[in-house]
């Protein structure tokens, strides 16, 4: 990004008469990062620390992370708590109906890697990405909101590095 200092005389209605520059990956992935809408996944004591991010002290909202109850108009879903095989099929579907780009942050030990049920239960799912690709992992039992925030921030970071050929090469866009 960068300013032209010198430009036509047809240009001089600018105010200063400079001209602003960038690539269209720059303002797609600024607007994209500053308007995330997120679909809550809660499936146990996870949630409860997820919802307390969304409230009034924590205020997703100053991030401009906007709640969205169907997987159709978010494009960030937060899986938080223990994820059983049978309901894994029910992740991947709401997965599959978001639009792309999407993103996906595992909350919680159990989200991550099966948390303390890894070893002694049969039905519980060892890890969501095992699934479907997570972007951005917070550990804890459950983690506090400042870090489900932290790793929102890192996951603005991500998608403010990214290529529109990387995502839509993939998916026949281009």
């Amino acid at each position: 990004m960068g300013i032209i200092e010198k430009v036509p005389a047809y240009v001089e209605k600018i105010p200063g008469g400079g001209i602003v520059t960038t690539s269209l990956d720059w303002v797609l992935n600024q607007s994209r990062a500053s308007s995330i809408w997120y679909m809550l996944f809660g499936l146990a004591c996870c949630a409860i620390e997820m919802m307390a991010a969304g409230a009034s002290r924590y205020d997703f909202d100053r991030f401009g992370m906007i709640f969205r109850a169907s997987p159709r108009q978010a494009d960030l879903m937060f899986v938080a708590g223990t994820v059983t095989h049978k309901m894994s099929k029910r992740v991947k579907l709401l997965y599959e109906q978001m639009a792309e780009p999407r993103y996906v942050i595992a909350m919680g030990g159990c989200a991550c890697n099966g948390g303390p049920f890894y070893y002694d239960c049969y039905s519980v799912l060892k890890g969501i990405d095992k699934v479907i690709p997570v972007d951005v992992y917070i550990p804890g039992c459950p983690p506090r909101p400042e870090s489900l925030m932290q790793g929102c921030l890192k996951l603005q970071e991500k998608i403010k590095k990214e290529k529109m050929s990387d995502w839509a090469s993939d998916r026949k866009i281009v």
